[in-house]
């Protein structure tokens, strides 16, 4: 199931590039260019649309709809926005289905303190919503230059597992996929919400982002984790934000954020039976 967040608010707040809002019309256009060679189907939920500079009124529904679709069981894949959408979803799983991994392929740690909700808070707004025993967060990706030494000790304090965007472009792509299906065989939540903020790919792959990487971590990488997370079953959730067509290229990152979406659908419903 695909639900829309189109919100920017959250990134003006953190002082980003503006245009993410538009980032599930285009993931839309580009999921339907794809050719369906599965007995899959991806419905549609329609969009969350923040109002304004209400960013925390979206949230709310954001949650409601994300909470009512996880219980009926549906995977729910949010297509974003800033990643204040995070949040939002997080929040709506939590309620659901009580405390879940968290495994986050960004350049940021986005654990910020803020006075309120932006793109650069989500991750320790739900720290402080579930509780650091609960608080199960990886982070794959990080742009050491990019963090600031705050954001370490703060991800350090909240035990988070840190995987450096030079770190991963060391591994293959089949110790990519151990080190994502490891992560999940050591955490003791039996729910998983997979965030991927296309800012982690290098940016002349991923060029309409909110804030293009120097750096990066690779698409075959970035999408082989994606898969093999997947292929465990225990995804609940996904979001796909931050892509800004504003600045993209012949709609390149639309494109690669539509494949990493079909290629979650496709390996999570062979994971569960589906197919």
């Amino acid at each position: 199931m695909v639900l829309g967040f189109a919100s920017d608010e959250g990134v003006e707040r953190n002082g980003g590039r503006q245009g993410s809002a538009a980032g599930p019309a285009a993931l839309r256009q580009a999921l339907g260019g794809l050719a369906v060679h599965e007995p899959l189907a991806l419905y549609d939920a329609g969009t969350v649309t923040t109002q304004g500079d209400d960013l925390e009124g979206g949230h709310d529904e954001l949650s409601a709809r994300v909470q009512a679709l996880v219980e009926v069981g549906h995977l729910t894949i949010i297509l974003g926005g800033g990643h204040e959408t995070a949040f939002g979803s997080h929040r709506g799983l939590f309620a659901a289905a009580g405390p879940a991994q968290i495994i986050n392929l960004d350049a940021h740690f986005d654990l910020r303190s803020e006075s309120r909700a932006t793109s650069g808070t989500p991750f320790l707004q739900i720290s402080e919503l579930v509780g650091q025993q609960n608080f199960d967060y990886s982070v794959l990706g990080i742009s050491q230059p990019n963090n600031t030494t705050v954001l370490f000790d703060t991800a350090r304090e909240l035990g988070v597992t840190i995987h450096l965007d030079e770190q991963l472009a060391q591994l293959s792509i089949n110790e990519a996929t151990q080190l994502a299906t490891q992560l999940v065989e050591e955490s003791a939540h039996d729910h998983l919400h997979l965030s991927i903020d296309m800012d982690v790919l290098p940016g002349d792959q991923a060029p309409g982002v909110s804030a293009p990487a120097s750096l990066g971590v690779s698409f075959d990488r970035i999408r082989a984790i994606a898969v093999a997370l997947a292929a465990t079953g225990k995804l609940a959730l996904v979001d796909i934000v931050e892509i800004n067509p504003r600045f993209d290229l012949d709609n390149r990152t639309a494109k690669l954020g539509a494949r990493l979406i079909n290629d979650i659908a496709v390996a999570h419903a062979q994971a569960r039976g589906h197919n």
